[in-house]
């Protein structure tokens, strides 16, 4: 979808839009959301990074899914100069912004936002490195940031306030925010004064967010909430940060293998990159499958064994070991794990 289409789309007699998932656990799904919900979307997240009329905002996604298209929106709600460049891996290089068609972004970028790839490929050029520093606030969405990329994101210099989202398409992008550098960073998220969170039984997140969102919406990630002190005036909230998520449980011979618990554990003894998912077996119910693009998978398997030979980890030892070209992933960067459940 171009930028055209969306606004002849967003202004449009209907009072509602059509958008996609961005198919992480699946098929990505159509759903209508209503143009009012947006914008109140839209609102809170300007309000909330203090984002004025004459701010410039750079579009970098893709309007397919909602990240994009929210995007847009919030430049509607606040009156923000929109910079649109084609989506890319590399949205801060001359060839991606000489696509604007003005220099409004060598008058400073206030306001982006990212997918981790882009982030990653940004820092490994000096210059889109350099312009990185000067944008005001970058929020990041749309996929888990690694690590070693938060790592170096907390020591880029410059007053960038660098933030990861949480949300999906069904909030209308995110709901709640964690700092990543400066003073403030944290693992936690912060929701939204709008937004209420609490669990079910089984420790998933429950986002009441009226305003963006009908109903009470119960999530797949695995959460734990604690109550903390904010906004400098000591007034009472809850926090929330991911253990994992549900669909992301391999239950395998009765025990239970959280899938991003292993991957961090393993990520830093891993060369190249890597996934793991869970396949469907006759024995074991289901069993644990590494992906890599790592072509010497005798080593790999070797390393992982090392590393999870202990008595607490034993059962997390992947059962088979696959080699890609390159991991399925999403359009929106996501690993795409649904794909050996086929």
């Amino acid at each position: 979808m171009t930028l055209e289409e969306f606004l002849d789309t967003w202004h449009s007699p209907s009072e509602t839009l059509l958008v996609h998932t961005s198919g992480s656990t699946g098929t990505p799904k159509p759903m209508l959301v209503e143009k009012r919900r947006m914008l109140n979307s839209a609102k809170i997240t300007c309000d909330f990074l203090g984002l004025k009329p004459g701010d410039a905002a750079l579009l970098c996604m893709s309007l397919d899914y909602i990240a994009g298209k929210m995007m847009v929106v919030r430049s509607i709600e606040r009156s923000l100069k929109l910079i649109s460049v084609k989506p890319s891996g590399h949205p801060l290089s001359d060839e991606s912004l000489n696509q604007a068609n003005d220099t409004l972004w060598k008058q400073g970028i206030t306001f982006a936002a990212m997918v981790p790839m882009q982030v990653y490929n940004t820092l490994q050029v000096p210059e889109e490195r350099e312009r990185l520093t000067h944008i005001k606030h970058l929020i990041i969405g749309g996929g888990a940031i690694d690590s070693a990329l938060e790592a170096e994101l907390r020591s880029l210099s410059g007053d960038i306030a660098i933030w990861s989202t949480y949300g999906m398409t069904e909030t209308l992008s995110h709901i709640a925010l964690r700092r990543i550098n400066g003073k403030e960073a944290s693992e936690w998220y912060q929701p939204f004064d709008s937004v209420k969170v609490s669990q079910t039984e089984e420790g998933c997140l429950v986002i009441d967010a009226p305003v963006v969102c009908k109903q009470p919406l119960v999530t797949n990630d695995i959460v734990e909430i604690q109550p903390y002190i904010y906004n400098k005036v000591c007034a009472e909230g809850v926090r929330f940060r991911i253990k994992g998520r549900k669909d992301n449980v391999i239950c395998s011979g009765g025990i239970k293998i959280q899938i991003e618990e292993v991957e961090n554990l393993l990520k830093p003894h891993l060369q190249k990159p890597f996934m793991l998912a869970k396949k469907k077996d006759e024995k074991f119910g289901e069993i644990a499958v590494l992906l890599t693009e790592d072509g010497d998978l005798k080593k790999v398997e070797a390393t992982v064994r090392r590393l999870l030979s202990d008595n607490s980890k034993k059962y997390w030892i992947p059962r088979e070991y696959i080699h890609v070209e390159s991991l399925p992933l999403t359009e929106t960067g996501k690993p795409k794990r649904a794909c050996l459940l086929r």
